[in-house]
């Protein structure tokens, strides 16, 4: 039986640029050679979640999203637009952090969908983490002497967001890794606007729990920590900032060791897939300043 992978996004009408790193990611799925067929669907853009199944022609599909957390998109928009016949969120059996997968067949189309929880609760996330802030500080042993900070919406918009970013918080802290790890938060407390409050370390690299570069990683995060007074200058990577160095790493599903990520997923959900696994880490896990 044939099987295709489908990573399903937001998309934005406004960033262009908000859906490179799920193309970005499928590209790297792709040449692993992992699936008959490596599709992408999205929610404001094209091909849509609504028809992003009838440009597969497997039987079986193994469905991703590219969320950092559960909630409305993951338990209501997205199995509403792939017609998933019979969806029940409580089929996935989750604490708000442990959605695995259930499965479903597509009304419209037959296949069995294997329906994945979001890539952002899944424990490897913890790795692309600190794997950001390899990249951002070209050090792939960085640590001894840093702080690192985890930063993402609170609980405002989505309780389970605020879940994903104290469970990877806590992971990268059980690593003993870092001087001192630290959640923070764009709209309640500890809020990132007081980053240095939180570290007593000089150097601090900060990395939002994003799934793609937009208004809150690119202008909003870098006023709020100040890193500048105005987004459009650009911003120093380190800056100075009330007697710190803050690292800024930008938003971690831009980082190439996503595609791990997605591929853990489909494993979880019983594709196989650990060649294809093996061979992305090979590809990905490519040490900052090293020839790639």
């Amino acid at each position: 039986m044939s099987q295709a992978l489908v990573i399903v996004a937001h998309g934005s009408h406004l960033n262009p640029g908000s859906s490179a790193p799920t193309y970005d990611h499928a590209d790297t799925i792709r040449a692993a050679g992992a699936f008959d067929e490596v599709r992408t669907g999205f929610w404001k853009e094209e091909p849509s979640l609504r028809e992003v199944l009838r440009t597969c022609e497997a039987d079986e599909v193994y469905v991703v999203p590219m969320f950092i957390s559960e909630g409305y998109f993951t338990e209501q928009v997205i199995p509403r637009e792939l017609r998933l016949d019979g969806w029940d969120v409580a089929d996935w059996d989750s604490d708000g952090l442990s959605a695995d997968v259930a499965t479903y067949t597509a009304e419209d189309t037959g296949q069995t969908v294997h329906y994945c929880g979001p890539v952002g609760t899944h424990e490897s996330m913890t790795d692309v983490l600190v794997r950001r802030a390899e990249s951002v500080t070209e050090d792939p042993d960085v640590g001894d002497g840093f702080g690192f900070a985890v930063v993402g919406h609170g609980t405002e918009r989505n309780e389970n967001s605020a879940k994903a970013i104290e469970y990877h918080a806590e992971r990268v802290r059980e690593t003993g890794r870092f001087e001192e790890v630290q959640a923070l938060y764009m709209d309640e407390e500890p809020e990132v606007d007081d980053v240095t409050d939180y570290f007593e370390s000089e150097d601090v690299v900060v990395v939002p729990l994003f799934v793609s570069d937009g208004f809150h990683t690119q202008e909003d995060i870098p006023e709020d920590m100040g890193l500048t007074d105005d987004y459009r200058d650009g911003y120093d990577v380190p800056a100075a900032v009330d007697g710190h160095r803050i690292w800024y790493a930008g938003a971690v599903g831009t980082e190439s060791l996503m595609a791990d990520v997605v591929l853990e997923r489909a494993a979880d959900a019983g594709a196989d897939v650990s060649a294809a696994i093996e061979s992305v880490r090979e590809t990905t896990r490519v040490a900052p300043g090293a020839d790639d």
